[in-house]
């Protein structure tokens, strides 16, 4: 997030996207409601579903699956139409304005509409009341990343957020809702398999250097190494031998599940690390028993960059360790002596290698968290990203076409499908399936659909109904629902007995590697 959760509440006009912020972010999404019942705020929902926040919306665009770019592109064709951006901003602060301008000419109200589905008069309103705002916040989620052209779809928000100059001020900002409790935590120290801690590229010979000397070492790997959305295809193939996993549960969040199955089950050794015996840890060779969030010290950085202390409330069970041991006493068993005192002392390990955590120390976030980048022991944080400059210099427009879904519907398969979550399940359901009240109120996987399209298949609420695609197929039942858009049918990923992703196809980004979870081709017929 470039903005924080408190800056929501100082935005003219909110615009949410790809996020069904009540159920997926519900503290966060009291923040969008209170700046539109008591401070005034303008909200724009631009989401296939009716998802609740649409009911406080002044405006609801309904796009078709897949075609973000389209909509956010016919935004900026209006707004530099009618000369609504903010031209000092984009003078001075950016580049690439004029490759845009030519990019978005062809996306006309009337041509969006075409594609889209949203009126081409809405598309008008919209780009208007949102340059119009002094201050405007975009939010997003896994609705716009999780396509085969998501990072065209986050570069395309930054776009229009460049334009109308709502970066670097309060109330504005393009800001990612994350799915998890330490998401941003995890990418900021090294996480990924391109970058070591505070994104330092593994490919810069000056970043290796920096870390041989950090961790007394020599010889560190300057090669980038596999997304997890590319090491299982390579199980299946052979070449990827073996698989330590901590905290995830691919068997049930992969797509294509049949598929991922058939991978894993071709390694010739797999670990997994976790709380509980998950589907994934059922196959696997050896589990190491780890401690939970809520019996071990630490810190998280949550969706708005603030470092802050997780304390211990409680011991783990029987032998679980804190996952930080485990790693320490494998490295050690392997020949490399790793040993540290304790959570603090790790942490200031990353902060003497991680520059925008420099400043965060345990004393200092003992009652409050700290935004960084924080490059100093003496600096209050940073609240707001780029209030001055971007780290680049100037910030580039990038100018980006229409690339449609990977899978579309056909006579065999002709019914959408998008995946997502309920606000009282959570991921693979590996903590939330194991807790009664939660099962009482969220029991079973379930098919959202449209009464109208229910009717054509002679579907009464609560049937069985079975939904394949071109990968595998599931049973569930039946829920009619007012958020269902005609054509499309929603299933939540919690349930393993009943996975939505054993329907989903694993046809990625070629940027991120996410898989489109949220756009493929199904078919219904009443199970027997």
């Amino acid at each position: 997030m470039t903005n924080t959760i408190g800056c929501i509440e100082k935005a003219d006009v909110i615009l949410v996207t790809g996020s069904n912020t009540t159920e997926n972010h519900p503290v966060l999404s009291s923040f969008v409601k209170r700046a539109v019942t008591f401070k005034n705020a303008r909200l724009i929902v631009v989401d296939p579903r009716r998802i609740k926040l649409t009911s406080f919306a002044h405006q609801w665009m309904r796009q078709n699956l897949g075609t973000d770019v389209v909509w956010i592109n016919g935004l900026m064709h209006v707004i530099i139409k009618e000369d609504l951006y903010d031209r000092e901003f984009v003078a001075k602060r950016t580049d690439g304005f004029d490759e845009l301008r030519k990019l978005v000419e062809k996306f006309t109200p009337e041509h969006v509409e075409e594609i889209t589905g949203i009126p081409a008069q809405q598309l008008i309103d919209v780009a208007r009341m949102y340059a119009g705002a002094k201050a405007g916040s975009i939010l997003y989620c896994m609705g716009i990343t999780q396509h085969t052209h998501g990072t065209d779809n986050v570069k395309s928000l930054a776009n229009l957020a460049m334009l109308c100059g709502n970066l670097g001020i309060e109330g504005g900002g393009v800001n990612p809702l994350r799915g998890q409790n330490n998401v941003q935590g995890a990418c900021d120290v090294g996480g990924l398999p391109n970058v070591f801690t505070a994104y330092q590229p593994v490919t810069n010979p000056d970043a290796v250097k920096k870390m041989e000397e950090a961790w007394g070492v020599s010889g560190l790997s300057d090669k980038v190494g596999l997304k997890v959305t590319e090491m299982l295809p390579k199980a299946h193939d052979g070449e990827f031998k073996a698989l330590y996993i901590i905290g995830e549960n691919p068997l049930v969040s992969d797509p294509d599940l049949n598929h991922a199955e058939q991978c894993i089950k071709n390694l010739e050794f797999l670990v997994v690390q976790d709380i509980f015996m998950t589907e994934t840890a059922r196959l696997a060779d050896v589990v190491l028993p780890s401690a939970c969030f809520a019996e071990k010290e630490g810190t998280f950085a949550n969706t708005e960059r603030r470092v802050q202390r997780v304390r211990k409330a409680v011991d783990p069970p029987g032998q679980a360790w804190d996952d930080w041991k485990i790693t320490c006493e494998i490295a050690t068993r392997m020949g490399y002596a790793m040993s540290y005192e304790s959570s603090e002392a790790i942490h200031e390990e990353i902060r003497t290698v991680t520059p925008s955590y420099a400043g965060i120390t345990y004393p200092r976030i003992e009652e409050e968290g700290i935004h960084w980048p924080c490059p100093a022991e003496d600096h209050p944080g940073t609240p707001v990203l780029h209030t001055a400059q971007f780290p680049i210099g100037k910030g580039k427009f990038h100018a980006i076409d229409y690339i449609p879904p990977a899978e579309n519907t056909d006579e065999e398969y002709p019914m959408y499908l998008t995946t997502g979550r309920v606000i009282y399940q959570y991921h693979t359901g590996t903590m939330t399936r194991k807790t009664e009240g939660l099962n009482e109120r969220a029991p079973e996987s379930f098919v959202e659909i449209s009464p109208k399209d229910a009717g054509q298949y002679e579907l009464k609420d609560g049937d069985w109904v079975q939904v394949a695609s071109r990968r595998g197929d599931i049973t569930a039942r039946i829920r009619f629902s007012d958020k269902a858009v005609e054509g499309t049918v929603f299933i939540p990923f919690h349930f393993a007995e009943a996975a939505a992703n054993r329907l989903t196809h694993a046809a990625l980004d070629p940027v991120s590697g996410i898989p489109e979870y949220k756009v493929c081709a199904v078919k219904l017929s009443k199970a027997a």
